[in-house]
């Protein structure tokens, strides 16, 4: 995870070139389209950086907007908290400026429209990061109304901001029992965020598949094993989790594949 500058002024975005750290790119106030792909190619997105102050190799493709010059080249887009340190960041490619105009924002500003592509900033991310950013991610259930794009952009969020939010907390003491909700588990997304819930809290991340999974059960994500999960609803949850996986040996549910990685990983499953 990366770290703006301390003087950020309580902008949401900075900008830091991938291929030099010191080539710090400047602040933004808003970041309007960066996690609205382009209709003909959704790797790409058409990003209006509101409140900006370009520094940097930013600055250097400013000064030759319509000419080669204005690709700046390939970033780190960070989602700053309100403390001004970075909550997660993407990487974001060709980064180029086609536009810029004087900002609203106040003296020295500009609002510049840039051109990149982004893979990870997935659609619905940029109102989740709004409840990190300002403290509002507080409650249990908060993703259970979310369709399954929304789904899927809860979980890449609270990936990309695990570490922040965690702030280097150890995990929890070995032997805890964990209350996974099985009531809202719908289908592999709703498992996912509802297991980070179990385990980290509100908008707590702790997998978003099979493999990840298995990962943070080796430490370092919030708990390890050995403990005891008590799934409540499990047999809601047994009857929607019915995707046949490949295995080695074959195939086997979703849930069943779930149930093993517990087991070999020494997590104790009490189904309720």
């Amino acid at each position: 995870m990366r770290t703006a500058a301390q003087d950020s002024q309580g902008r949401k975005y900075a900008l830091t070139s991938d291929e030099d750290d010191a080539d710090f790119w400047g602040f933004a106030q808003e970041a309007d389209g960066l996690f609205t792909p382009l209709p003909e190619d959704e790797g790409t997105r058409r990003v209006h950086l509101a409140g900006c102050f370009p520094q940097g190799g930013l600055l250097k493709s400013v000064d030759l907007v319509g000419t080669r010059g204005a690709m700046a080249g390939n970033a780190w887009f960070e989602m700053l908290g309100a403390d001004g340190a970075t909550m997660g960041s993407y990487f974001v490619g060709g980064v180029t400026v086609v536009d810029v105009q004087p900002s609203a924002y106040g003296a020295g500003l500009v609002d510049l429209t840039v051109t990149l592509s982004c893979e990870n900033a997935l659609p619905g991310a940029g109102g989740i990061w709004d409840l990190v950013r300002t403290g509002r991610m507080t409650r249990t259930g908060m993703w259970h109304e979310l369709d399954s794009e929304g789904k899927r952009a809860w979980l890449s969020v609270a990936l990309w901001s695990h570490q922040y939010r965690r702030q280097g907390k150890p995990d929890v003491a070995a032997g805890r029992m964990f209350t996974l909700n099985g009531r809202h588990i719908v289908d592999e997304d709703s498992f996912y965020c509802a297991m980070g819930e179990a385990v980290n809290g509100p908008g707590g991340y702790f997998g978003w598949n099979l493999d990840a999974l298995d990962d943070c059960l080796t430490g370092r994500w919030g708990a390890a094993p050995p403990f005891t999960l008590r799934w409540e609803s499990s047999d809601g949850a047994r009857a929607w989790l019915t995707e046949r996986v490949p295995t080695r040996d074959g195939e086997a549910s979703l849930f069943d594949l779930i149930a093993e990685i517990f087991e070999r990983r020494g997590v104790c499953v009490v189904l309720r």
